[in-house]
Order: C-alpha cells, then sequence, then structure tokens
C-alpha cells in the first residue's frame, strides 16, 4: 500500500528535517485516538502541549512524530520531523496534499446542516469513486488542515466542512481548501452574539468563495434571504456558475414535491431539467433541502446526480443530530430522538418538526427537553421565547427547559405545556426521569455549552449517577 506521507514528502511540504526515514500511513495530533502507523503532530495549544505526549504516541505505534523541539524522554533514534512550528507545519501538510491531488474538493459551510450535507455528499459520492470526507465535526482552524493532510492520493471527491465563530475565520480555510466547489447550506442568526447583523453573519459564510478559482461552482440556498448577497459576492470573486437550490421557482436544483413522514420522506426534485425521485431515509424538511444542496454540489463536482438521489435512501442519522434510541419510561419504553450535539433557532425548529411529525403511543405524549441557545449575544431571550410558536404548532404536550436564556421559553408556554425548568442538565434529569410514560417520544436538544448531551447519557443509562461528559 503507497503510504499517505514518507518522511522526504513531509521534509518537503514542511521544510524540516527527518531524523531517519520513516512512512506514515494517517495523521493524527491526538495522541489518546491516534493509531499504528500515524503520524503524530505535537500541537501546542493553550491548555495542553502535544510535546508532552510524543512519548506516548510512540509507544503507541507512531510512524513518527512532528515537533518543534525535541521532548524529553524521546530517543536519538527516534523517529521525528523537526519544524520551526508544529501549527505551520501541519497547514504545509495540507496545503501539499491539496497541491498533489486531482479530487474534486467540495468545501461545505452555513449555518446549519454542515455536517448533515457533508456526510450525505460523501454517501452520495462514495459509491461512484474514491470519496473522502472530513471526519465528525473537524471544520476549525485544527481540523480543516489535519483533515486535508489525511486524504488519500487516490481520493476523486473530497468534502470539508468549515466552521466559524469569528470574521475572517472561513477565508483562511478557504485559502488551505482551495474547493472547487462550495455549499452554503443556509444563513440563520447562529453566532449572533459574535456578530453585527444576520447579514455579517452571511457575509461571513461568503468567505468561502476567497480560495476559490473563477472555473469553480457555488451552490446556495435559493429560498434563503440571503441568496442574493451571497450569489453577488461569488460573483465580485469571478465564480459565476451558481446553483441555487430549493422550492423557489428560479432554482436550479428545484423541489418540485415532497412527503414527510415520521422517519423519512418521499422527494421529486429537478436538477438542471433532469427529474430525480428518491427516499431521504431520515425525516424532516431541512434534509428534503440538505438533499437538495447535495444533488447541486454533485452535479456541479461532476458526479451522477441519480445515484447520488438513490444513495439518500441509505443515510443514517448520526449521534446528537436525530438518532432514535428506546429508553425506559415506566414500566414499558419510550422513545428518545437524541439532538443534542448543538442548537441554533432554525434546528430548533427543525427538530421540533420532526417532533411534530412523530407518532406516540395511544394516550403517550410528544415531549421536547431543550437547553439553552449559545452565542445569540443580546436577542437570545426574545429567540428562545419565540420557539413557543412552534411548539404549539407542533402539538407537543409538554416541554422541560434547561437554563437562563430558556427561561424566557419557559416563561412564554402556555402552563398547560409547562413540564419543569431547571437550572441545569444534571438537575433536569432527576426530573424528566420521574415524568416519562410508556410510548411518550421525547426529543432533547440544546448547544453543546448546555451539555444536553448528559441528559441523553442518563437516560439512555438508566441510572441516577452522573454519567462523566467530556470536552
Amino acid at each position: 500500500m503507497t503510504p499517505l506521507w514518507t518522511a522526504g514528502e513531509a521534509e518537503a511540504a514542511t521544510g524540516g528535517r527527518a531524523t531517519r526515514d520513516w512512512s506514515a500511513a494517517g495523521v493524527s495530533i491526538d495522541s489518546r485516538s491516534l493509531g499504528p502507523g500515524d503520524l503524530f503532530v505535537a500541537l501546542a495549544g493553550p491548555n495542553f502541549d502535544g510535546h508532552d505526549f510524543v512519548a506516548d504516541a510512540l509507544a503507541k505505534g507512531a510512524a513518527a512524530a512532528v515537533v518543534a523541539r525535541r521532548p524529553p524522554g524521546v530517543a536519538e533514534a527516534a523517529p521525528l520531523l523537526v519544524v520551526g512550528n508544529t501549527m505551520t507545519a501541519l497547514e504545509a501538510l495540507g496545503r501539499a496534499s491539496r497541491r498533489r491531488s486531482a479530487a474534486q474538493l467540495i468545501g461545505v459551510t452555513g449555518s446549519v446542516g454542515k455536517t448533515g450535507t457533508k456526510e450525505a455528499l460523501k454517501r452520495a459520492l462514495e459509491r461512484q469513486g474514491a470519496a473522502f470526507a472530513s471526519a465528525g465535526s473537524l471544520n476549525n482552524q485544527w481540523g480543516v488542515p489535519l483533515s486535508l493532510a489525511r486524504m488519500p492520493r487516490e481520493t476523486q471527491w473530497g468534502i470539508f466542512e468549515m466552521g466559524m465563530n469569528h470574521p475572517g475565520e472561513i477565508e483562511a480555510l478557504s485559502h488551505l481548501v482551495c474547493p472547487d466547489v462550495a455549499v452554503i447550506t443556509t444563513v440563520e442568526p447562529a453566532h449572533l452574539g459574535q456578530f453585527s447583523s444576520v447579514e455579517a453573519i452571511a457575509d461571513a459564510k461568503a468567505e468561502i468563495f476567497a480560495g476559490m478559482e473563477p472555473r469553480g461552482a457555488a451552490v446556495l440556498n435559493r429560498d434563503n434571504a440571503h441568496f442574493a448577497r451571497l450569489a453577488a459576492a461569488a460573483r465580485a470573486h469571478g465564480i459565476t456558475r451558481i446553483l441555487g437550490f430549493g422550492a423557489h421557482p428560479e432554482a436550479t436544483v428545484r423541489l418540485i414535491d415532497s412527503h414527510l413522514y415520521a422517519t423519512a420522506s418521499a422527494v421529486t426534485a429537478s436538477v438542471m431539467g433532469e427529474i430525480v425521485d428518491y427516499c431521504i431515509a431520515v425525516p424532516g424538511q431541512h434534509w428534503v433541502m440538505n438533499s437538495l444542496a447535495v444533488l447541486g454540489a454533485v452535479k456541479a463536482a461532476r458526479g451522477d446526480v441519480g445515484a447520488a438521489a438513490a444513495a439518500m435512501s441509505s443515510l443514517r442519522p448520526l449521534d446528537g443530530r436525530g438518532r432514535r434510541h428506546k429508553i425506559a419510561a415506566g414500566d414499558g419504553t419510550a422513545e428518545l430522538i437524541d439532538e443534542s450535539y448543538n442548537a441554533s433557532p432554525a434546528s430548533m425548529r427543525a427538530a421540533l418538526a420532526v417532533l411534530g411529525a412523530a407518532i406516540p403511543g395511544k394516550g403517550a405524549r410528544r415531549i421536547a427537553v431543550l437547553g439553552d441557545m449559545l452565542e445569540l449575544g443580546d436577542e437570545a431571550r426574545r429567540l428562545h421565547a419565540e420557539l413557543a410558536q412552534p411548539i404549539i404548532a407542533e402539538g407537543v404536550a409538554l416541554v422541560f427547559t434547561v437554563g437562563p436564556n430558556m427561561r424566557a421559553l419557559y416563561d412564554a408556554l402556555p402552563k398547560r405545556l409547562r413540564g419543569a425548568h431547571a437550572a441545569s442538565a444534571a438537575e433536569m434529569v432527576e426530573i424528566l426521569a420521574r415524568r416519562l410514560r410508556p410510548g411518550d417520544v421525547v426529543t432533547v436538544k440544546g448547544s453543546h455549552g448546555s451539555r444536553m448531551t448528559e441528559v441523553v447519557q442518563r437516560l439512555l443509562a438508566g441510572q441516577s449517577a452522573p454519567v462523566p461528559i467530556k470536552g
């Protein structure tokens, strides 16, 4: 098997010095998850220094380590790549991987739906050739160059998620990835606390065009209020191939019809005049929109649209993003929909719509357990309180809220819908476990910092003792 990196290639990419010959099959920045044959990059962060874990990484079978200095306890003969700065070296490996690749690279960003769209693109393209996608949510200044450095040589399609909290972040990532196709799923008031307006968020998402060549393509949500702004930004970078997706009559990838069911959706769409009928094996209107973005990106990247549409029937929800579980409830079971990974006003509404389509058992209820949405700035309490309307519209019978901002929602709800409010996720579990009935359908959602994952883990464990949460 051809190695991912040889010592000579890594030296050429980074300007570093290899202490001996080696070859690596992968790249890692975490000694805990490192696999045998990986190249370990010893990054230095505000709370850790990867150099402290080099010896452990080598003991676990790392092919070599990228270091700025020889760490104590590491033998003279150890396989190292000595560089001036390990973060700069990781970025250099990413750039070198991009330069040597003949793959079509697709960059994905947006206020919501990035990871789901990225995973759906991988599923759509991996049956057509060698497809690679960034793992999990590796979408920041460490995750994107790491993902690029991991991209196999034979990749035909590479899919990279790009996230941000502040202006300028996506521009830097775009110059690393240099995508051939850029997907912006939507623009919504997420991270509003870091921006002056939603228009400023749109401008930050449009930074994805900065690293693109004019021959590239932009795949944009035609139904979003900021479509014209994003399209203008693409054209300002010389990009004229713009594919709009949505129900809008002028959409290039146009939704003709859809039927939403409790656990799936049936869709008919037109992709530049090609009619495709397909099933999405995950529920919700937001997934219908994600699928249209996928078809647009596949078309722009010269893939087979029909095969991509067919692949939507094999999608599976990710942990924390709609995965369903059976949990103990009284003398029976309830259904748990785990949406605990993160939250914004738009993703909250999407999750509530999925809950509204769910079918509880006889005499059972739809229950929402909602934690604070973070980074919403001065608009936080208003945006939380406004969730009362979709909760009522979707037939949710009982709402449990967690955190100071969710108190605004709790107070805005009719009294018949108020389950309980708690200051913390740990406190909520004790309340919730006593209130569930057999046949209930329960959605748990909140921003990562509200720790709603703790609620999910405790419900899955069926225990009252806390389950340790990493991060």
